[in-house]
């Protein structure tokens, strides 16, 4: 029996450098019956020539400023000519050219809306950030304990269960969190799947750090069923704080990288701070009315 065609959509945005690794990744990948959908938001290193040579079945074309993630999806999802979808983003970089087939695999089973595989840090990647993804996709990997996880990265969806209801495009951060969270509600399940390996990693500055962790709390706050005193700054921040830093410790010291230890100090307290700064706002936008 045939391979089903399978659709990938690929967010862009000036990753030349990365491309240049992931669209070969692709092209070597051993499953063969897919198409690629890109969707770039104006590149200007070189990118759009590099997707061009591939000949997507769909090349789109928007600026920075009209870039929204579940708007972008969303759109991908419904270009996509196969019932079977995959997300890559364009610095994610398939490892091996088995990357592919066992993202589609998990989805065959009705009962599974959406699957995401393991990704590895790049090799200039800070100790602070290969913590992360040391706890998120390591071989003991502690996300497996928590309530949710779920990463759009490298990752699948049934496109007959995005159609019951696709990303909020009210959500600027953290909306792969929420509509799984949607997804299980809905009685589906969610599908790790660590032989897909994809490398994919980010070193932010302290600001990036506040940033996204601001980002990803405010979205929390949208579906966030308790109450705001959840969120505090003795709680959020300086215990927090104190957690975060007892596993980057533990993690450099396993990998010999304790010199590290004071720069993780620093993005984990940006962190935390965008946190409990994010949440609020977060708060006020989504339960008192105010627009978001």
């Amino acid at each position: 029996m045939s391979d089903p065609l399978v659709s990938i959509i690929m967010r862009s945005y000036n990753e030349a450098w990365a491309l240049k690794q992931t669209l070969p990744a692709l092209a070597a990948q051993e499953y063969r019956d897919w198409e690629i959908i890109v969707i770039d938001s104006g590149s200007t290193d070189g990118s759009q020539e590099l997707i061009r040579a591939t000949r997507p079945a769909h090349f789109v074309q928007i600026t920075p400023a009209e870039y929204n993630p579940s708007r972008v999806m969303n759109q991908g999802m419904r270009l996509a000519a196969s019932e079977t979808c995959l997300f890559l983003n364009a610095d994610a970089t398939p490892q091996g050219t088995t990357w592919l087939r066992p993202l589609v695999a998990a989805l065959q089973n009705p009962r599974v809306a959406a699957c995401f595989g393991r990704q590895i840090p790049r090799p200039d990647c800070q100790a602070v950030f290969a913590s992360d993804y040391d706890r998120c996709f390591g071989p003991e990997r502690e996300s497996a304990r928590w309530d949710h996880f779920f990463s759009m990265v490298s990752s699948g969806l049934r496109k007959d269960v995005w159609r019951q209801r696709g990303f909020r495009e009210d959500l600027q951060y953290a909306e792969d969190d929420e509509y799984t969270r949607w997804c299980r509600t809905a009685g589906y399940e969610m599908v790790y799947v660590p032989e897909s390996v994809a490398m994919h990693s980010h070193n932010y500055t302290s600001a990036q750090a506040y940033k996204r962790a601001f980002g990803d709390a405010r979205a929390l706050a949208a579906t966030w069923s308790g109450s705001a005193g959840d969120f505090n700054f003795a709680r959020t921040v300086l215990v927090g704080w104190v957690q975060d830093l007892r596993r980057d410790l533990k993690f450099c010291r396993r990998e010999k990288r304790l010199g590290e230890l004071a720069h993780a100090a620093g993005i984990r307290w940006q962190q935390r701070r965008g946190r409990l700064d994010g949440f609020r706002q977060g708060w006020r936008d989504y339960h008192r009315g105010a627009a978001a």
